[in-house]
């Protein structure tokens, strides 16, 4: 098995993956217009940031698993990677107290105004009567936009500060806001109007793309803390820009518009010098605690592939099932045994959409369950029965629709 990793992960995981038998090809630098020529021979790819196109899925002829280290996926063409049966997987939480708790490190310096402070001190001067003026974060109201992994240690962190807590997500019910202690809004809307502090936890997609629109930013209270740690692409950017001013808000932000491709570039955008606002060049997960876990996370995910043919933490796998049929047959464990049901299931036009099959101890029976396109006829069941020298017993069930 030949493993591409074309982003940076520390030497460990790497020997980690060799330990399993794969031969690791290293390229951290890797530009993303030459991903499709490497991955040649490739049959898993290892990515962070880098870009992975629907035409490098299709240049990938051997590729079965794209493991992308981090929560997100928005940089992965899922869509390509499912039409060609490649399994994409993520690593979900690893970076969460990392990015929170670069939140509250803005948070706190946008209250206490701490980079202009030092900024003050290095050049010399003295003016406490300047940076002694600060709200201060206990009893405030903080609003959280999304409650996914980064979100809840967001919360976490609100709570310890003596913060009082508002959230909106599409998942949060009314019950799991009472056990975790959050007062759950209606709309993102509802939320910024409600608290002195809004923060953005969301991922990427289409439908939660700029979510924090001028009408959601409009209803933000004058002198209000934003800070946005998740993606650029959710903020209206430009009526951002435009607001700050007018509303006199504090802006933190770890996410910018049209951030560099590398790491060290030369980069300027007029939002940095148009108010109250402190950034950071995209750097919530960058701890070395943050990136152990993800790389850990992104070796457990090869080995359950490889060894149990397991995919931990896949994205593109269908949340319900298109079959309404399962064929439960108990068999044999001789050769043609299973071959023979499924010659049966192909003579009769009757599509597989998945199979599970168990040997049982002493290795001489297994069970086999096949979810089927349609039902198959009394006659398909008969020839299936007809080989009772191997065949045990069939049954038909009929699944719950759960779509």
């Amino acid at each position: 098995m030949r493993v591409l990793v074309a982003d940076r992960l520390s030497e460990e995981s790497l020997d980690e993956m060799r330990a399993l038998g794969a031969e690791v090809v290293y390229e951290p630098d890797l530009r993303t217009d030459a991903l499709p020529e490497a991955l040649t021979d490739i049959n898993v790819l290892v990515v962070r940031g880098t870009e992975v196109s629907g035409d490098a899925v299709r240049a990938g002829k051997s590729l079965n698993l794209i493991i992308r280290a981090g929560a997100g996926y928005s940089n992965i063409d899922v869509a390509a990677a499912s039409e060609r049966g490649i399994y994409v997987a993520t690593t979900p939480g690893k970076n969460a107290s990392a990015v929170a708790e670069l939140t509250f490190t803005l948070i706190g310096s946008l209250d206490r105004r701490v980079p202009d402070a030092v900024a003050s001190l290095r050049a010399g001067k003295w003016e406490k009567h300047e940076f002694a003026r600060a709200v201060g974060l206990s009893g405030r109201k903080i609003g959280i936009l999304g409650m996914g992994h980064v979100g809840r240690a967001v919360l976490k962190l609100s709570q310890a500060y003596g913060l009082r807590p508002y959230a909106f997500s599409r998942s949060l019910t009314s019950s799991r806001a009472s056990e975790l202690g959050v007062v759950r809004v209606q709309s993102p809307e509802d939320l910024a109007a409600q608290v002195d502090i809004f923060t953005v936890h969301l991922e990427l997609a289409d439908r939660t793309r700029e979510i924090v629109s001028r009408r959601v930013l409009e209803a933000l209270p004058d002198g209000a803390i934003f800070v946005n740690t998740a993606r650029a692409e959710l903020v209206d950017y430009a009526a951002l820009a435009e607001l700050i001013p007018k509303k006199r808000l504090r802006v933190g932000l770890d996410v910018l518009p049209d951030e560099p491709g590398a790491r060290s570039a030369s980069y300027s955008h007029a939002l940095l010098t148009n108010g109250l606002v402190y950034a950071t060049p995209h750097i919530g997960a960058s701890t070395d605690e943050a990136q152990t876990a993800i790389a850990t996370e992104c070796v457990r995910i090869l080995r359950s592939f490889v060894t149990k043919g397991e995919v931990p933490n896949v994205v593109n796998i269908s949340a319900t099932s298109w079959s309404r049929y399962q064929l439960v047959v108990r068999h044999l464990d001789k050769v043609g045994a299973l071959a023979n049901v499924l010659a049966v299931l192909k003579r009769h036009g009757i599509n597989i959409h998945d199979l599970d099959s168990t040997v049982f101890e002493g290795g001489r029976a297994a069970c086999v369950k096949i979810r089927l396109s349609r039902r198959p006829s009394e006659d398909c069941l008969q020839e299936i029965m007809a080989f009772s020298d191997e065949v045990l017993h069939v049954d038909l069930v009929t699944l719950p629709n759960l779509a």
